[in-house]
């Protein structure tokens, strides 16, 4: 059964964890672009995409945005019970999914999920439980990475990289 949708995680795998804020109260996140050209083309391929975050940010809805991501959830204890929501509305099982996340709030759905990616610093307890460990850290292209895997795993390299020729 192939991946037909990728479950993102926000703080410490599209983002580096850091958060600063402006003497104005401002929160600051930066994303990785190279992670944004990876989401963009696995969108391009007809596959799916959504974020579950704990968090809410509006920097972060922006993004999401901007990188026309479909399935937007934010401010949520319980990410396994939305990823299985999200399921039902799309006809998918877990066997169609891959979901990337670093903390202790993502082991149960990472635990769900068809397979599951940590980035490079990811909690300990949670590379315990990861199908895969990437080489690459939480804002600094672990997104890419895992996508980049999956197009190969799913035999789709050559229609990846001719989305780009």
């Amino acid at each position: 059964m192939s991946i037909e949708l990728i479950v993102l995680d926000v703080d410490g795998t599209m983002t580096n964890s850091h958060i600063t804020y402006s003497e104005h109260g401002d929160e600051i996140k930066s994303f990785n672009v190279k992670d944004g050209l990876a989401i963009s083309s696995w969108r391009r391929l007809g596959k799916q995409v959504a974020i579950i975050t704990g968090r809410t940010s509006t920097i972060v809805a922006r993004r999401a945005k901007e990188l026309h991501i479909e399935h937007f959830y934010q401010g949520i204890g319980n990410k396994k019970e939305v990823l299985e929501s999200l399921l039902e509305k799309l006809d998918l099982t877990m066997d169609n999914v891959a979901a990337i996340g670093d903390d202790l709030n993502d082991l149960p759905m990472l635990k769900a999920a068809k397979i599951s990616f940590v980035p490079r610093d990811a909690s300990a307890y949670v590379d315990k439980i990861a199908n895969v460990v990437l080489s690459k850290r939480g804002g600094d292209g672990a997104v890419r990475e895992m996508i980049e895997y999956l197009i190969v795993k799913e035999g789709l390299e050559k229609k990846y990289l001719e989305l780009w020729e």
